[in-house]
């Protein structure tokens, strides 16, 4: 069928690739007086308590939704905003900044300006969806665009099925086209140009800005954050109705699309475990949400929200969707803590060793369930008593080490700003010259001074006996292609770790770390600084 539009790769082949950056806008710290701006964006927010709201697709595809009330005054942090500066200046920007704490923090209030964070967690975070409408199509520009898919494609290894995935839904049916091998453009964008959506399953493996992003937000988060890249023709759609196991911003980089949310079909389904199977638009009901996301434009809905989103006639669309909070619930932790409580209490209290009765299997279980039997009520008493004693037992410390660890294993390693590997063992000065090699040898001394390279780059574990450093600096880029990377610490060294890992963001001396031996500590500054785990101050 023949097209009016210019596709998205059309668009792609107008650009040219060598073409400089723009040239760079004044640093984001902007007066007070001038923070309040309208292009800083307008916020809809929606309850999915309420009646859903009622639109006309065709007529009008924006949803009337409420506003807010008036925004309350916030912290001089949460007013770190962009003007309108690209996300090159802001990185830069942040990257002068100390403490990786406060740039995540930085970072993610840019993300959902002009909502101020503390304000989002309390009244948003896992209760609603919300939508921020800049009137701004370069609020984001520079994080991903179509022409970075591109290269990447030109580039780089991408494998159908790994990397990408080709998509289609149409007639309620939605399918998978995945061919054997690496995704050549030739084939991507024969896919793109017969009406498939194109998702890129970890551009932050191919990408040096989006690594940077996400690695930086996981410090906010505490729990993984990931990201897809989904590219959609215009007049198409690429998947189901589905509700995903995560907190979804969603980003909208290029051109428009339509999306429509639904609140959770049952108390079941409110921040769910799994994903969903898709769902037919018969099983959904009627959306909460309705609205056209255009360049600039952010949507952010909790995990169990039903969603789906397509393309208008007029335009392609490009976005990348940042998750996060994938199994980070309370539910989660005490998986890991509960059965680690049990064997502790079965060794420590004969209580939960004593036998049980020698007739329960005649009321008790499911065929005796309906029984009017008091030896039921006396067996559910006792049960209900050994849980509520196993709390004393639970060792709380250690499974929320087993949640870091995990955390530790998802995490991406940290793109290291000019001044950290300046600074750090990937900055170091050994050579080859001149037919020998150069300024090898360690930097340590007593008086040099050395902090964690980022706040939550390490973590002291201890499992039984055995006590552990776990550390992100040596991860992959992408997910869990390598093992879980960890030190074996001696007891004697533990206390130093400790300090360290308290100490950020400042920076001590080795001589002021605690240790019975002054070459002993040396010895594991230089093996951590060897990992990449801590750096120094002054640079190499």
């Amino acid at each position: 069928m023949e097209r009016k539009h210019m596709s998205a790769f059309a668009l792609y082949q107008t650009i040219s690739v060598d073409q400089p950056p723009p040239a760079k806008r004044p640093s984001l710290t902007v007066p007070a007086k001038k923070k309040k701006r309208k292009s800083n964006g307008v916020v809809h927010s929606v309850s999915p308590v309420k009646q859903p709201v009622r639109t006309n697709k065709r007529k009008n595809q924006k949803a009337e939704l409420k506003t807010p009330d008036k925004q309350e005054h916030h912290s001089e942090e949460e007013q770190f905003v962009s003007g309108g500066e690209s996300l090159d200046t802001l990185l830069k920007d942040l990257s002068e900044v100390n403490n990786s704490r406060e740039r995540a923090s930085r970072l993610f209030q840019w993300l959902i300006n002009p909502i101020p964070a503390k304000s989002f967690f309390r009244e948003t975070w896992e209760k609603k969806p919300v939508i921020i409408q800049r009137k701004n199509p370069n609020y984001y520009k520079g994080l991903f665009s179509t022409a970075e898919f591109d290269r990447i494609l030109r580039q780089d290894d991408v494998q159908y099925g790994v990397n990408l995935d080709v998509t289609s839904y149409t007639g309620g049916k939605r399918e998978t086209h995945n061919p054997p091998g690496r995704a050549l453009p030739y084939s991507v964008w024969d896919f793109y140009e017969s009406g498939c959506s194109l998702r890129m399953l970890n551009p932050q493996a191919f990408s040096s800005t989006v690594w940077s992003t996400l690695s930086i937000l996981q410090e906010h988060f505490g729990s993984m954050t990931g990201a897809n890249v989904y590219l959609t023709p215009p007049g198409t759609q690429g998947f189901a109705p589905h509700y995903d196991d995560i907190e979804a911003f969603i980003i909208q980089l290029e051109g428009k699309k339509h999306w429509r949310v639904y609140s959770p079909r049952s108390e079941n389904e409110v921040l769910p475990v799994f994903s969903s199977p898709n769902f037919s638009q018969s099983d959904i009901g009627k959306p909460i949400l309705e609205v056209v996301l255009e360049a600039g434009d952010l949507l952010y809905f909790p995990r169990g929200f039903i969603h789906q989103g397509d393309c208008l006639p007029d335009a392609h669309s490009m976005h990348i969707t940042v998750s996060s909070f994938q199994k980070n619930s309370w539910g989660d932790l005490l998986l890991k803590m509960v059965p680690a409580a049990l064997e502790i209490a079965m060794e420590e209290d004969v209580e939960y060793r004593q036998g049980l009765p020698l007739d329960y299997l005649t009321y008790m279980g499911v065929q005796n369930s309906d029984k009017d039997d008091p030896r039921r009520a006396k067996f559910l008493s006792r049960v209900e008593g050994l849980i509520k004693k196993l709390a004393e037992y639970a060792p709380v410390d250690a499974a929320v080490d087993l949640k870091a660890r995990g955390f530790i294993h998802d995490c991406l390693p940290p793109m290291l700003t000019p001044g950290e590997l300046a600074s750090s063992v990937q900055g170091a000065p050994a050579r080859w010259h001149r037919g020998q090699s150069e300024d090898v040898g360690s930097p340590i001394t007593a008086q040099s001074k050395v902090r964690l390279i980022r706040a939550g780059c390490a973590r002291l574990c201890s499992d039984g006996d055995v006590i552990s450093l776990y550390y992100t600096t040596a991860n992959s880029r992408v997910y869990h292609k390598e093992e879980v990377k960890s030190l074996g610490v001696k007891v004697e060294h533990t206390d130093a770790i400790e300090f360290l890992i308290h100490a950020y963001p400042k920076f001590v001396s080795v001589g002021s770390i605690p240790s019975d031996s002054a070459d002993d500590v040396i010895a594991l500054v230089e093996l951590l600084f060897e990992r990449g785990i801590i750096h120094m101050e002054e640079p190499l």
